[in-house]
């Protein structure tokens, strides 16, 4: 999934390219430690800035956790963390999400073996819960559907089949 990696490329390439030109300039002059230094930090610092700095797509939210505690949700847009203390462990996309599943073999109310197979659409509306409530929220969200289904083949049908029969 690439979340944002062109602006921390041209960012780690211009503060290279800088520290090189200053570190060549320096070599020049005739100052090679100062020149090895220079190019050396500036890798260092390229390294730290670009991996600071990430971008989160319109339909993504990044769960940060600080030193493994919950510390904040970003996106979508540019965001800074601090590098090794800061972690993103998930990406929510919040956009509208299908998931194909089968209830297998389902009994009917009138003992009727029946396969059905469905579509369901759902969306994350709170990505801190989906990310650290439920270990695997999407598995989760398929068998809990799968599981309504069967119940709602299976279920003896009072109201609406007597309402159906009556027009």
């Amino acid at each position: 999934m690439n979340q944002g990696r062109s602006i921390t490329t041209l960012i780690f390439t211009v503060i290279v390219g800088a520290g090189a030109a200053l570190a060549y300039a320096m070599h020049i002059v005739g100052a090679d430690l100062g020149a090895a230094g220079i190019g050396i930090g500036a890798l260092i610092l390229a390294l730290v800035v670009s991996s600071a700095i990430r971008v989160a797509n319109q339909w993504d939210r990044a769960v940060i956790l600080r030193l493994g505690k919950f510390h904040s949700l970003k996106g979508p847009g540019l965001f800074f963390m601090i590098p090794v203390i800061d972690v993103i462990p998930y990406w929510i996309d919040t956009r509208v999400i299908t998931t194909g599943f089968k209830a297998e073999k389902t009994l009917t109310k009138d003992t009727v073996p029946v396969d059905v197979d469905a579509v369901l659409f759902w969306k994350v509306l709170d990505p801190k819960k989906a990310a650290l409530d439920v270990a695997d929220y999407q598995s989760a969200i398929a068998w809990a559907s799968q599981t309504a289904l069967r119940d709602v083949i299976a279920k003896p049908c009072f109201q609406t089949c007597s309402k159906a029969e009556t027009k």
